[in-house]
């Protein structure tokens, strides 16, 4: 008796949400852990230093988000839940910092704090220069938690997997 064929069930679905539900749990345990506070002399100013360039792109990531969202609205029910990530991400990085962090999760806040990027007319170049913004910082997050001490390097490795998972998401739908 043969085998009767798979069900088409949308693989798609369920693939995005285990990626991003990894991405996400990973984030949340390194979001929800302290600085650092055995690191020597040196390795805190490497620390601190990583941490605000850290918060600097998670910044720049979310000015390139909102610039997308003003200019192609028809795309926020899709960007909303990456871009609050990204927020996320932003105050992570400068919670730990000394000297407080920004507000970064109103996009006001993060529009004032520099000019918005170029965003391209059309929204599939949009959500391609978003991918291509997501993996070029994850892939320099997983590079630089090599040189950062515990809590910190995790919190990159978190961060990093979601930007991966990410610009994914935003790549799906072109397949």
């Amino acid at each position: 008796m043969p085998f009767p064929p798979p069900s088409r069930t949308p693989w798609g679905v369920r693939r995005r949400s285990l990626i991003v539900s990894a991405a996400s749990a990973a984030v949340l345990a390194g979001c929800s852990a302290a600085p650092d506070s055995k690191a020597g002399g040196g390795s805190t100013s490497v620390s601190a230093r990583a941490r605000a360039r850290a918060a600097r792109d998670s910044e720049a990531l979310l000015r390139q988000y909102d610039a997308v969202l003003a200019a192609h609205p028809a795309l926020t029910e899709r960007l909303r839940p990456l871009r609050a990530e990204v927020a996320a991400h932003a105050a992570a990085f400068t919670e730990g910092a000394s000297g407080g962090g920004t507000a970064t999760g109103s996009p006001s806040a993060t529009a004032s704090a520099s000019t918005s990027p170029e965003v391209p007319a059309d929204e599939r170049s949009a959500l391609a220069a978003l991918a291509t913004a997501e993996r070029g910082l994850a892939d320099r997050r997983a590079k630089e938690l090599l040189d950062v001490p515990g809590e910190l390097a995790r919190l990159l490795a978190g961060v990093s997997a979601a930007g991966s998972a990410h610009a994914y998401l935003l790549t799906e739908g072109e397949k």
